[in-house]
Protein backbone atom coordinates (compact mmCIF):
# COMPACT_ATOMS: atom_id res chain seq x y z
CA UNK A 1 0.00 0.00 0.00
CA UNK A 2 1.27 3.43 -0.90
CA UNK A 3 1.33 6.29 1.62
CA UNK A 4 -1.60 8.64 2.01
CA UNK A 5 -1.52 11.91 0.06
CA UNK A 6 -3.25 14.47 2.24
CA UNK A 7 -4.13 16.72 -0.69
CA UNK A 8 -6.14 14.08 -2.55
CA UNK A 9 -6.86 11.15 -0.23
CA UNK A 10 -9.06 12.83 2.39
CA UNK A 11 -12.72 13.10 1.49
CA UNK A 12 -15.84 14.36 3.25
CA UNK A 13 -18.54 11.74 3.67
CA UNK A 14 -20.95 13.75 1.48
CA UNK A 15 -18.43 13.78 -1.36
CA UNK A 16 -17.86 10.07 -0.88
CA UNK A 17 -21.60 9.35 -1.10
CA UNK A 18 -21.90 11.44 -4.26
CA UNK A 19 -18.90 9.84 -5.97
CA UNK A 20 -18.59 6.38 -4.37
CA UNK A 21 -17.97 4.50 -7.62
CA UNK A 22 -15.30 6.97 -8.74
CA UNK A 23 -13.64 6.91 -5.30
CA UNK A 24 -13.44 3.10 -5.33
CA UNK A 25 -11.89 3.25 -8.81
CA UNK A 26 -9.36 5.82 -7.54
CA UNK A 27 -8.58 3.55 -4.58
CA UNK A 28 -7.89 0.60 -6.87
CA UNK A 29 -5.76 2.69 -9.25
CA UNK A 30 -3.73 4.56 -6.64
CA UNK A 31 -3.43 1.76 -4.05
CA UNK A 32 -3.50 4.51 -1.40
CA UNK A 33 -5.94 4.54 1.52
CA UNK A 34 -8.72 7.13 1.50
CA UNK A 35 -9.76 8.84 4.72
CA UNK A 36 -13.47 9.60 4.96
CA UNK A 37 -14.31 12.49 7.28
CA UNK A 38 -17.52 13.31 9.07
CA UNK A 39 -18.01 16.76 10.57
CA UNK A 40 -14.39 17.51 9.72
CA UNK A 41 -12.96 14.57 11.68
CA UNK A 42 -11.67 11.23 10.41
CA UNK A 43 -14.49 8.69 10.55
CA UNK A 44 -13.25 5.80 8.39
CA UNK A 45 -10.37 4.64 6.23
CA UNK A 46 -11.08 2.94 2.93
CA UNK A 47 -8.45 0.42 1.77
CA UNK A 48 -8.32 -2.29 -0.88
CA UNK A 49 -9.23 -5.83 0.19
CA UNK A 50 -5.60 -6.87 -0.36
CA UNK A 51 -4.32 -4.12 1.96
CA UNK A 52 -6.86 -5.14 4.60
CA UNK A 53 -5.77 -8.80 4.33
CA UNK A 54 -2.13 -7.74 4.83
CA UNK A 55 -3.07 -5.68 7.90
CA UNK A 56 -5.02 -8.59 9.36
CA UNK A 57 -2.18 -11.06 8.73
CA UNK A 58 0.37 -8.71 10.30
CA UNK A 59 -1.89 -8.25 13.32
CA UNK A 60 -2.25 -12.02 13.82
CA UNK A 61 1.52 -12.47 13.50
CA UNK A 62 2.22 -9.70 16.03
CA UNK A 63 -0.26 -11.23 18.48
CA UNK A 64 1.37 -14.66 18.11
CA UNK A 65 4.82 -13.17 18.75
CA UNK A 66 3.51 -11.36 21.83
CA UNK A 67 1.95 -14.57 23.16
CA UNK A 68 5.25 -16.35 22.62
CA UNK A 69 7.17 -13.64 24.46
CA UNK A 70 4.66 -13.84 27.33
CA UNK A 71 5.18 -17.62 27.46
CA UNK A 72 8.96 -17.14 27.65
CA UNK A 73 8.62 -14.53 30.41
CA UNK A 74 6.30 -16.86 32.37
CA UNK A 75 8.58 -19.86 31.91
CA UNK A 76 6.09 -21.78 29.78
CA UNK A 77 8.73 -23.19 27.44
CA UNK A 78 10.61 -26.45 26.94
CA UNK A 79 13.98 -27.07 25.36
CA UNK A 80 14.50 -28.76 21.99
CA UNK A 81 15.38 -32.17 23.42
CA UNK A 82 12.22 -32.29 25.55
CA UNK A 83 10.12 -31.11 22.63
CA UNK A 84 11.59 -33.82 20.40
CA UNK A 85 10.81 -36.45 23.05
CA UNK A 86 7.21 -35.25 23.39
CA UNK A 87 6.68 -35.20 19.61
CA UNK A 88 8.31 -38.62 19.20
CA UNK A 89 5.98 -40.09 21.85
CA UNK A 90 2.93 -38.44 20.30
CA UNK A 91 3.62 -38.98 16.60
CA UNK A 92 6.51 -41.42 16.40
CA UNK A 93 10.13 -40.62 15.63
CA UNK A 94 11.20 -39.12 12.33
CA UNK A 95 13.05 -41.54 10.10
Amino acid sequence: MKPLQVSSDILAIGDFKARASQVVRQLRDSQRPIVITQNGKPAAVLVTPEAYDRFAAHQLFAEAVNHGLEDVAAGRVIDDDNLTAVLDREFGPLS
